[in-house]
């Protein structure tokens, strides 16, 4: 079941529902009465996107289409900026693949945009990395606060290939941000980070699987949010570490906030390890602002609001100065400072 199932067969029956353990937390079959017809080609100017001016290359997928494949050859080097833009209220996916040879390096910047009204969109993106391969994959979602959006992303790594990513959302009516990534291990490093900055009723789900299948792999995973008003906020990380994966180095962070009785923050960090010779690690908080570095910054003239920003911003930047691009780096702090503006 899903929902690019669900879209394409025009069959609610289709839509995972809170029977399925991975989507208990993000129901598309409860909420979803009724599908949007299909969305319309779109001629219109969608404007330029927050990391156009970054990016030798630019690929606008509006209403599912305009899609197409990206192609690294081996020792080639790209900055693309892909955009998924839904610019009515209807329905449709789209589907790419990306590919990066040998030696190649790929920067994708990626953004998902969406304010037009209750539109449901899906996006499933295939990586293949060869041996040395790296990707640095960044993703804002900025989705409207009636949309669905779901975004797929599977992951297929060669030995030494390197793949890091950064998620940044605001979330949505209900929005997944799903990636799942077949670890070979032989050296091969997975990163994969998020934000998370919701409020309103907006709802978030980052949820993200690796499997190590070889040994002397690493994975390394940091996601943290910040979640008020009636937000809700998901994120699910499970690390397989399969028989024979030995000498795999895995860890998993995730740290929230909770700034209103109302928000409600669901985790469920997992480590299954069928290996010896391991060194795995996670860690979970849910907490609220800490009350001595807030009454700290008060006493140094600050005013509560101010003071409330700059902690939180210095909360989720750790996350965001792991971006290695540094205009990507520089946009990524743009759009946490304006969410935070007090």
């Amino acid at each position: 079941m899903s929902l690019k199932a669900a879209i394409a067969e025009r069959n609610l029956a289709e839509l995972p529902s809170r029977r399925d353990e991975d989507w208990r937390w993000t129901d598309l079959r409860g909420l979803i009465r009724a599908l949007p017809a299909a969305s319309e080609v779109f001629a219109g100017d969608v404007g330029e996107g927050a990391f156009d001016a970054l990016a030798e290359r630019a690929i606008v997928v509006v209403n599912g289409r305009g899609a197409e494949p990206i192609a690294v050859a081996a020792g080639e080097t790209k900055t693309v900026a892909l955009r998924f833009v839904t610019a009515d209220a209807g329905a449709h996916a789209a589907e790419m693949t990306i590919k990066v040879a040998a030696g190649g390096r790929l920067t994708l910047l990626e953004t998902y945009e969406g304010d037009a009204g209750d539109y449901v969109a899906q996006a499933s993106l295939a990586f293949v990395l060869a041996e040395d391969a790296a990707i640095d994959r960044i993703v804002l979602a900025r989705d409207g606060a009636h949309g669905v959006s779901v975004s797929e992303a599977d992951v297929a790594l060669a030995p030494r290939a390197t793949f890091t990513q950064t998620i940044v959302t605001n979330g949505a009516r209900r929005q997944r941000l799903e990636t799942r990534i077949a670890h070979p291990g032989g050296e091969a490093l997975a990163r994969l980070d998020g934000i998370y900055l919701l409020d309103g009723q907006r709802h978030a789900d980052l949820t993200t699987v690796v499997e190590h299948e070889g040994p002397g792999g690493n994975t390394d995973q940091l996601t943290k949010g910040v979640v008020r008003e009636q937000a809700r906020a998901v994120f699910q990380g499970r690390i397989v570490v399969h028989e024979g994966a030995d000498q795999t180095d895995a860890r998993m962070g995730h740290h929230a906030l909770l700034l209103s009785d109302q928000a409600e923050v669901d985790a469920k960090p997992e480590l299954q390890i069928w290996a010896d010779d391991v060194a795995c690690s996670h860690g979970n908080t849910v907490g609220a602002l800490d009350e001595d570095a807030l009454f700290y910054a008060r006493q140094r003239g600050l005013p509560l609001e101010t003071a409330r920003a700059l902690l939180i911003e210095a909360f989720v930047g750790a996350v965001a100065d792991r971006i290695g691009h540094e205009g990507a780096r520089a946009v990524i702090r743009g759009v946490i400072a304006q969410a935070l503006a007090v």
